[in-house]
C-alpha cells in the first residue's frame, strides 16, 4: 500500500518471492552514499539503481522490491540492486512529449488480489487522452494479468502536454486521479470536459456515491473538482484524511491545492503566473466562486508530486510536505502554521541530483524519489547517523 498517495495504512502483507526468474543479469552499481544537512535532520541519501529511462512513479511492494514506471512504456521491478526486463503486458501508451506510462499504485487488498493501477496516456480517434488501468501481477512478478482500461478522459486531443496524472486511493479504496488541461486551457473551466480536473471513480470505474455532479446534469458525473491545470501530484493525507494537489502553473502561479467535492480552483480565469510570453492570465488573481490555492510558488518549480510526511524515520518532518521539483532540481519542504497556513520551511538538494519527478514515503519511513532524465535514478533518503 503505497503511504504517500493513500489514506490507509500499510499492512504486514507477503508475497512470494520467484527473483531468479524475473531478474536479468544486469547488475547496478549503487553510487557512494553521501551525506546532507537539513534544517532539522541530518540525512543520507544512497542510489538504489541506476539506468532509468524517465522513471514517473515507484511503488514498494510488501517484501520491499521496487515497482518502477518508464515514461516509454516500461514497468520494472528492483530487487537487491538489480533491475528486471521490462514486466510483460502493460498495454500500448502514447510516449510522445510529456505523454505515456505515468504513476502507478497498489490496490489496498494487494497482499491477496495482487491488484493494481496505473495511468498512461494513450491515443485515439481525434489524438491522445490521459487513461486509468487495472490490472493483476502475475505470481512471478513478471507480467501484467487482466488488464482493463476503467477510465479514459471524454475528449481526446492533438498535442503531447499536460496529461496530469496521479492517483490517491481513498479509504473506501475508491481512486481520486488528476488529469490535466492538455495545453487547452479553457477545457478546464467546461465541466462536460475531464480536462482540468479531479476525478473521482471506484476501482471498476464506476461513480461513486458521493461525487458531486453524479447525476450528470451540470456536470460529468466523475469529477470531484475542476478549474485545475497540470496536476502532476496527488496525495492523501493518513492523518487528517486530506487530499492535496501539486500542480503545475504557467510562468509563475505554481500551486498546492486542496480539492473538495464540486468546487473551482480557477484555472485559467485566476492565476498567480502569467503566459509564458509575459502576458496576463485571465481576470487576475481572484473571482467569486473560485478558490484559492493553499500556497503557490512564483517563481515556478515545476512539481513532479507531493507526499504528507506521517513516518516514523523523520520525527521532525511530521505532517510536513515534501515536493519534488524538476525545474529547480530539489525536494521542497513545507509545513503548516497554527492557522493552517503552508509555508516553505526549505529546499533540500538544490541542483545535485538533477529533475526530481516522484516521492513516497516508504513503510520503513525513508522516502523514495525518481529522478527524470533518459539515464536516470532510484534515491532512497534514509536518516544519517548521528
Amino acid at each position: 500500500m503505497r503511504g504517500a498517495r493513500t489514506g490507509l495504512g500499510r499492512t504486514g502483507f507477503s508475497i512470494a518471492l520467484m527473483a531468479g526468474a524475473l531478474l536479468t543479469a544486469t547488475s547496478v552499481l549503487a553510487e557512494p552514499v553521501q551525506t546532507f544537512k537539513t534544517q532539522k535532520v541530518d540525512v543520507k541519501v544512497e542510489t538504489v539503481a541506476t539506468g532509468l529511462d524517465h522513471p514517473w512513479a515507484v511503488e514498494v511492494l510488501p517484501d520491499g522490491a521496487y515497482l518502477v514506471t518508464e515514461r516509454p512504456g516500461r514497468i520494472r521491478l528492483i530487487r537487491d540492486g538489480k533491475v528486471s526486463g521490462p514486466i510483460s503486458g502493460v498495454p500500448e501508451v502514447y510516449a510522445h512529449g510529456q505523454g505515456g506510462l505515468l504513476d502507478i499504485t497498489l490496490d489496498p487488498n494487494f497482499g491477496s488480489n495482487h491488484t493494481l493501477y496505473f495511468t498512461a496516456s494513450v491515443a485515439g480517434d481525434g489524438g491522445s487522452g490521459t487513461a486509468v488501468f487495472r490490472a493483476g501481477l502475475s505470481p512471478d512478478e513478471t507480467r501484467l494479468t487482466d488488464v482493463k482500461r476503467i477510465f479514459l478522459m471524454n475528449k481526446l486531443s492533438r498535442g503531447n502536454i499536460q496529461y496530469g496524472s496521479r492517483i490517491a486511493i481513498a479509504r473506501d479504496g475508491s481512486l481520486f486521479v488528476s488529469l490535466g488541461d492538455r495545453g487547452q486551457q479553457d477545457r478546464a473551466q467546461d465541466f462536460h470536459d475531464d480536462a482540468g480536473s479531479i476525478i473521482h471513480i471506484g476501482a471498476d470505474g464506476s461513480i461513486p456515491a458521493d461525487n458531486p455532479f453524479k447525476d450528470g446534469k451540470r456536470a460529468l458525473p466523475e469529477i470531484w473538482s475542476k478549474g485545475h491545470r497540470n496536476p502532476q501530484g496527488i496525495t492523501f493525507d493518513s492523518q487528517t484524511n486530506r487530499l492535496y494537489t501539486a500542480e503545475h502553473g504557467a510562468r509563475g502561479g505554481d500551486e498546492i491545492n486542496t480539492p473538495e467535492a464540486g468546487k473551482n480552483y480557477g484555472w485559467p480565469v485566476i492565476s498567480y503566473g502569467v503566459n509564458y510570453n509575459g502576458t496576463k492570465i485571465g481576470i487576475g488573481t481572484a473571482n467569486a466562486g473560485m478558490e484559492q490555492p493553499r500556497f503557490y510558488w512564483d517563481p515556478s518549480i515545476a512539481p513532479g508530486a507531493i507526499a504528507v510526511y506521517r513516518g516514523k524515520m523523520f520525527p521532525e518532518w511530521n505532517g510536513d510536505f515534501l515536493v519534488t521539483a524538476l525545474k529547480f532540481e530539489l525536494l521542497s519542504r513545507l509545513s503548516q502554521d497554527g492557522k493552517g497556513k503552508i509555508i516553505e520551511q526549505e529546499r533540500i538538494f538544490e541542483g545535485k541530483f538533477g529533475r526530481m519527478r516522484d516521492v513516497i514515503v516508504a513503510p520503513d519511513g525513508a522516502l523514495l524519489i525518481t529522478t527524470d532524465e533518459s539515464d536516470s535514478a532510484l534515491l532512497r533518503i534514509s536518516r544519517a547517523a548521528s
